[in-house]
């Protein structure tokens, strides 16, 4: 898996790679064979974080049509001899995406190119579900015998087939091949459903966790198993623990809490977190003090998520700490606070800001708190990591959050974020960018009208689309 260098922000690539909305309006003003070029380079190297919660395809496939731009580099990308070697979802996935918007906006070459690669690419399942949203019946059917020819005739071959139609996530083609007159199609892939839904009721069957009738030393002892494993157990250990913990197993879990084994400690950490125990502060800070890692880790997070008045007040004496418990309490009062706690989540913004950067995770919930609480004195910051964050998602957060504490957001920021990648921040622009901009009228008209835009983001367009925007 490569790792996406992210270019400035102040360049074309790297308003693109952030799927700001001034990337597309930068675009469109550039040279074609330049933004051609960058946004070649995004599509075929995805400058993601996150795939799974950051969004670009609909906001590339879009700038693909505004630029009348060829597919022969996503071609080339996909039928690479590396596509053999890597076969992981990373290296094809958001071309593939981006392929099947394109075939939503009728680019017959983006169809035709997705029906290519699902018969002959590696990633074929993920050009198999584009293609479930978007392609007839019969070009289906006419796939069925390519991709059924990945799985050979034996017992090996038949698990595997089975496995693919349990997980895909668009079950119409296994739907529609399953009725397939010929044996070689229909026959065995009713047997690969049959043989999926066995495999779900054998496992529900074995379950492998803990049981109900365990004992607390049991949950422990299993909490501390997951360590060997490599598998992190303090959440449902602490669920188990609130099932069959009594009054009188409370000094055990203390005790495991305070000098346990690493994956038992955890989990006591979290269970008393969560029962809200009166000693629960004092052994957080010293498993923060005195570690491992791991411990130190799940000891925080586990006053993070506490909701109590007793948290919140603790939280206000942690606060001005400068290590972890100190930038956790300000994170829960982002989350929790009154507007007096102000000051003290505005410190912790900046402070995040000065030693992690603007991606940090631990911005997220100070973002979010910054515009919960209206910190109107926060926008400076706001703004900074609107521009620099390399992550779509906490963007749309700080303009979010600028919408409540910035007076020049709906005419600044909340222009472009019209042409953002993010559903949720074209909304909150549909919603505040200033309508004197004749820019702005123009691509409210426009999403309204596309059917590629969320349910709510043509919403909020309609409710901004009147009489005075019509003659705007």
């Amino acid at each position: 898996m490569f790792e996406t260098v992210i270019a400035p922000s102040g360049t074309l690539l790297g308003l693109l790679q952030r799927g700001r909305g001034d990337g597309t309006l930068h675009a469109l003003t550039a040279p074609r064979p330049e933004a051609l070029a960058a946004l070649d380079q995004c599509v075929l190297r995805d400058p993601r974080h996150d795939w799974q919660l950051e969004n670009r395809s609909l906001y590339y496939a879009r700038l693909y049509l505004d630029l009348n731009g060829g597919l022969d580099q996503i071609e080339r990308h996909l039928f690479d001899v590396e596509d053999t070697l890597d076969t992981g979802d990373s290296r094809t996935g958001l071309a593939l995406s981006v392929l099947g918007h394109l075939a939503s906006y009728e680019r017959r070459d983006a169809l035709l190119l997705l029906r290519r690669y699902a018969a002959h690419g590696s990633n074929w399942a993920w050009a198999l579900d584009e293609l479930a949203l978007r392609d007839d019946d019969a070009a289906l059917a006419a796939l069925a015998p390519r991709i059924l020819a990945r799985f050979p005739a034996s017992a090996e071959g038949e698990r595997e087939l089975a496995t693919a139609v349990r997980e895909s996530f668009e079950p119409r083609p296994w739907r529609l091949w399953a009725e397939d007159p010929r044996p070689e199609v229909g026959a065995r892939v009713r047997a690969a459903q049959e043989q999926g839904s066995f495999d779900r009721w054998q496992r529900q069957l074995r379950p492998a966790g803990p049981r109900p009738d365990w004992s607390v030393q049991a949950v422990l002892d299993w909490a501390q198993e997951g360590v060997a494993l490599g598998a992190a157990r303090q959440v449902p250990a602490a669920r188990c623990l609130a099932a069959v913990a009594a009054a009188e197993d409370r000094p055990r879990i203390v005790a495991a809490a305070r000098e346990g084994e690493e994956g038992a400690r955890c989990a006591a950490l979290r269970y008393l977190a969560d029962s809200q125990d009166p000693q629960v502060f004092a052994l957080v800070e010293a498993a923060a003090a005195t570690g491992p890692h791991p411990v130190t880790e799940a000891a925080v997070d586990a006053f993070e998520r506490m909701r109590n008045p007793a948290a919140l007040a603790q939280a206000r004496r942690w606060a001005p700490r400068t290590d972890e418990l100190g930038a956790a309490a300000g994170r829960l009062l982002a989350c929790r606070g009154t507007a007096a706690d102000g000051p003290l989540v505005l410190g912790a913004l900046r402070e995040a800001v000065r030693t992690e950067g603007p991606d940090a995770p631990a911005l997220w919930p100070l973002v979010d708190g910054v515009g919960r609480l209206g910190i109107a004195c926060a926008a400076p910051v706001l703004r900074h990591i609107y521009r620099e964050t390399a992550s779509s998602h906490l963007r749309g957060g700080a303009a979010r959050a600028l919408a409540v504490t910035d007076p020049g957001f709906p005419a600044s920021f909340a222009v472009e974020c019209l042409w953002d990648c993010e559903e949720s921040t074209r909304e909150v622009a549909a919603r505040h960018a200033e309508t004197a901009d004749a820019r702005v009228v123009d691509q409210l008209r426009r999403l309204a009208a596309d059917p590629a835009e969320e349910a709510e983001v043509q919403t909020a367009v309609r409710s901004r689309i009147g009489p005075d925007v019509a003659t705007g």
